[in-house]
């Protein structure tokens, strides 16, 4: 039996339930230095204007656990990229493409009018799915990740949804 479709089919991306949060809480340590615990992401997902959306495979008979998350949060017509993460076997398959364009999608539909988000410069592959999704850089933040790749700089990008 082919089961081509399965691992081809782009990830479904809904709210982050109470019981991914662990799982969330794993991700974002294995893609940061600085990781968020899951208590920290529960007191984060309790607050107004926070949004904490989660990729999952896209088939019913693969696991529910989450492939990737991103965070956001929405103030006065204004959002923010607080985290994105996506687990290190998922990654390179479109997984955070999908998480952040559903987001757009969101955040479109709620009249927001633009998101931001910081990005150390020295990351490659964050800075191409940015670009590819609409953001341009807006400032840069000299020195601001002390554990960076490159000099440090955070570069400050931002999108228009309207």
């Amino acid at each position: 039996m082919n089961f081509w479709w399965f691992w081809t089919s782009p990830p479904v991306v809904e709210e982050a339930l109470d019981e991914d949060l662990p799982i969330l809480a794993e991700i974002h340590a294995q893609s940061f230095t600085h990781n968020w615990e899951a208590d920290e992401l529960a007191r984060l997902k309790g607050q107004d204007g926070i949004m904490i959306l989660t990729a999952r495979r896209a088939s019913p008979y693969g696991t529910r656990n989450p492939l990737g998350f991103l965070i956001i949060r929405t103030v006065a017509g204004e959002a923010e990229v607080l985290t994105i993460a996506v687990h290190p076997r998922s990654r390179g398959r479109g997984v955070g493409k999908k998480l952040m364009q559903d987001a757009i999608f969101r955040l479109y539909s709620d009249r927001c009018e633009s998101l931001f988000l910081e990005v150390d410069g020295a990351n490659e592959a964050a800075l191409l799915l940015y670009k590819s999704l609409g953001f341009r850089q807006v400032g840069e933040r000299k020195g601001y990740y002390r554990d960076a790749k490159g000099d440090g700089t955070a570069l400050v990008m931002k999108v228009d949804l309207r």
